[in-house]
């Protein structure tokens, strides 16, 4: 049945009243006739279904007229593929960035029905789990508001990574149900529906010209279905779509098994297939864990190739033309084999020439790296890839036998370097380099620091830079100034709106005008009025989640983030208990009042960074109980860390620990967020804090500890860490508390393997930094005692972070990788 032709000049409708009134008539009928239920009767769930359903018609009418712009005007798509989007909440983000905020708040109030508790109601979509996909979803955000045309493509995940929970102090990994009721804003396209394949073989096939072409015959066969949710951008300036796949059988049940009595195995198909949409970054201890995270990464990959072709050859019907229409940008190297997989479609499918092939391959893809740690720069056995995509393996050898000719022959390349551009890791069992497959097949490799690009041209990528020297290039990262200043801190906006007048919202840069308010003792006297405000609610979500008391008053000293050993929340605990032998061995000193919040999940299998979580809530149990601390310092744990928790915790915090091992953060969101929303950044000269250094100035901003090269050298000269513990009273007296078991009494050996590890080789840095995080903790409490000077710094850091702007990263995305227009 042919398709019929695309219809560009349907009729638009007219424009939606944006009164209370009309709105309470739209949300009233959806309630109505949508949900089926009566307002009498009607639960704060159905309520908020009923908004977001009035809501999301007025994007809709945004939504189509913004494809149907594209189609008319043949501008170049961009196409975003990562496997994370943690967009959270999308309600609130949705009428903010259309203006509706007010108006639905007054329809629901002549409804008796409060809007703040159905924001609080919408789960967090379990979409991502840390920085990678949180910057997606402030990429998605920033290409609409610049009405750049674009699609992020990812993964529709059931479960998400795991909802967080604590017993005993302990992490427990219980699994999301953010879908167990629908998700109103998702749209189901079934006629978007592609096959993928894995293992099986590949077969010549002779064609009448006497040459042979190569054809894969895959063994499995699943089906990946789109479901589409709308962006919206800044005022309703475009919206785009992303696009996320689901994974679902091609024969849901075997009924010749299930009548024959095997009823489980009936549904092995249907179980095989689900667990590929099932959960985020599965874990890969084992061989099953490894195949699985491959699937989904060729799963997502291949479906969103196949969806990018279907389009263009829609459109334009050659696809000679597709890196002129077509940007197709990899977050991270877990969509990197797209690369093979765009080398198969247009060899295999469409038949256009190796050589070709490889020029408009490289000419779509972008590449941007998101760290340096080896074990984030995947890899994957030879073996595993051969069996499950044997196609795709024969591409990447013939690739790699590409780049090694070049390396060799033009490059004059010695056996020491060609081994290291390699695409294939000879050394012990033969792995397949995912982080060189990306490199080498995009036009474009971009760091997201200067501190990170620059140490990808010195480590990870040394060789491939020398041999493609015009290649690598800095984005530094940004985030939405919608999300992290107007919506999640609206009294700061308002105050901010007040002083400078409300341009800023259209022009984040316009925030530098606050500078010259910074030392204004009323305008200071108003910041710290709403930093309180914010800080008051933290303390009510403490309350309610810990059933445990803290002071707004108090220092609210923040750091929530992914727990890894090179953020360092090692550090900062360890700081906390040489904080507290200090106040009960000196409790005539005045003590500046502090509560630690820590939140942030650590991956499943990393036994040290689960047992760092413990460590926190073991010397939480003893410090938050023990009378003679005097209310001078709480440790608290916040669990299962997401984006709406986020959006509590970052106006609240006064001072903001971004303490990474130098040289390890690639470049860190968390960060500006932070100092967005008024907070003191302490921190190391690592990632996107050096470029914040130099625009808040250092007077602004309280670094501490080694440098990235210092960090090289010591590890260089193997260093025994021991001797600065020995020279560090409070440090060696704190790892004596931790290691004997004054923390964990029930298990007094549980932190000694902790601990020797930063005896024995200290690879983080741990305690070696410890002295000079301590010192520059001490000048922490010496400038919050000077109330003028400390609100004057946090102003001047929400003054500076305009250029921090996901917005400013997507331009030169634009204008320099993508080559597409901003409007």
């Amino acid at each position: 049945m042919s398709q019929k032709p695309i219809v560009l000049d349907a009729p638009r409708p007219e424009p939606r009243a944006r009164t209370a009134e009309a709105i309470q008539a739209e949300i009233l009928e959806k309630l109505t006739y949508s949900i089926g239920k009566d307002p009498i009767v009607a639960r704060p769930h159905d309520w908020l279904k009923a908004t977001i359903l009035a809501v999301r018609d007025r994007i809709i009418d945004l939504w189509m007229e913004s494809s149907r712009t594209t189609w008319r005007t043949s501008d170049k798509r961009v196409y975003y593929l990562s496997l994370e989007f943690l967009i959270g909440r999308l309600m609130r983000d949705a009428m903010s960035n259309i203006g509706l905020m007010e108006p639905v708040r007054q329809a629901l109030k002549n409804l008796n029905v409060d809007l703040g508790d159905l924001i609080n109601l919408e789960p967090d979509a379990a979409l991502g789990n840390g920085g990678l996909g949180r910057l997606a979803a402030c990429f998605m955000d920033s290409m609409s508001t610049l009405q750049i045309p674009a699609y992020g493509y990812g993964i529709r995940y059931q479960n998400g990574m795991f909802r967080q929970e604590m017993s005993e102090g302990w992490q427990v990994e219980l699994p999301e149900d953010w879908l167990a009721h629908g998700n109103p804003w998702e749209f189901e396209r079934r006629e978007s529906t592609y096959e993928i394949g894995f293992g099986g073989q590949v077969v010549p096939i002779a064609e009448p010209d006497g040459s042979t072409r190569l054809e894969w015959r895959p063994a499995e066969h699943f089906l990946a279905v789109a479901f589409d949710t709308p962006i919206v951008g800044w005022r309703g300036a475009r919206v785009n779509t992303l696009r996320l796949w689901s994974a679902q059988p091609v024969d849901p049940i075997y009924l010749d098994k299930f009548n024959s009595g095997d009823h489980i195995g009936a549904l092995e198909e249907s179980s095989r297939a689900e667990a590929i949409s099932r959960v985020l970054y599965p874990a890969d201890s084992t061989t099953a864990g490894q195949e699985l995270r491959l699937r989904q990464e060729y799963f997502f990959s291949s479906a969103s190739l196949q969806d990018i072709v279907r389009r263009h050859m829609q459109q334009y019907g050659d696809m000679g033309s597709l890196s002129d229409k077509v940007a197709i940008q990899l977050n991270d190297t877990h969509p990197a084999i797209s690369i093979a997989e765009l080398m198969r479609i247009l060899i295999d499918l469409h038949g256009i020439k190796w050589a070709q092939a490889w020029k408009i391959t490289k000419g779509t893809f972008g590449y941007t790296n998101h760290t340096l740690l080896p074990e984030a720069l995947e890899t994957w056995p030879v073996s595993l890839l051969e069996r499950m995509l044997p196609r795709q393996m024969q591409i990447i050898y013939a690739i790699n036998a590409e780049v090694l000719a070049e390396a060799r022959k033009i490059a004059g390349f010695n056996d020491q370097q060609i081994a290291a551009v390699s695409l294939i890791d000879e050394g012990g069992a033969r792995r397949v380099r995912m982080g060189q497959l990306a490199f080498v097949g995009a036009h474009s490799v971009n760091g997201v620091s200067a501190l990170h690009t620059e140490l990808m041209k010195k480590t990870v990528f040394y060789d491939l830079h020398k041999l493609y020297p015009d290649r690598i290039n800095n984005k530094t990262n940004g985030v939405t100034p919608r999300r992290w200043l107007m919506e999640c801190n609206p009294g700061l906006t308002k105050l901010i709106s007040d002083r400078i007048g409300p341009e800023f919202l259209d022009n984040i840069n316009l925030l530098s005008q606050l500078d010259k308010h910074a030392d204004d003792p009323n305008f200071q006297e108003k910041f710290a009025a709403v930093k309180r405000a914010n800080k008051q609610r933290l303390t009510e979500v403490i309350k309610d989640r810990l059933n445990f008391n803290v002071s707004p008053d108090a220092l609210f000293d923040v750091h929530v983030k992914r727990i890894h050993e090179y953020k360092r929340q090692l550090l900062n605990v360890i700081q906390a208990v040489a904080q507290y032998q200090a106040i009960k061995s000196h409790p005539e000193i005045d003590w500046v009042p502090r509560v630690k919040v820590f939140a942030g999940k650590a991956a499943p299998s990393y036994w040290n960074a689960k047992l760092i979580i413990k460590l926190i809530n073991d010397v939480a149990k003893v410090i938050n109980n023990d009378p003679s601390v005097r209310e001078l310092l709480k440790v608290v744990f916040l669990p299962n860390y997401n984006v709406s928790l986020a959006e509590i915790v970052m106006p609240a915090a006064d001072l903001s620990e971004q303490i990474s091992t130098a040289g390890l953060e690639a470049s860190g969101t968390g960060n500006m967020k932070f100092a967005l929303n008024g907070a003191v950044t302490i921190g190391t000269l690592d990632g996107a804090n050096i470029e914040m250094l130099d625009a808040v100035g250092k007077d602004n901003m309280i670094i501490f500890g080694l440098t990235a090269e210092e960090v090289t050298l010591k590890r260089a000269r193997t260093e025994v860490p021991r001797s600065a513990i020995d020279a560090s009273p409070p440090l060696r007296e704190a790892l004596e508390m931790i290691a004997s078991g004054v923390f964990s009494p029930d298990d007094p050996n549980r932190y000694r393997d902790l601990v020797g590890g930063l005896y024995d080789h200290d690879w983080f840095m741990v305690a070696r930094d410890f002295d000079a995080y301590a010192k520059a903790q001490a000048d922490v409490d010496a400038i919050w005692q000077n109330s003028r000077k400390w609100y004057s710094m946090a102003i001047r850091n929400t003054a500076h972070m305009g250029w921090f702007s996901s917005d400013r990263t997507i331009q030169q995305y634009a204008e320099d990788i993508w080559k597409v227009p901003v409007r």
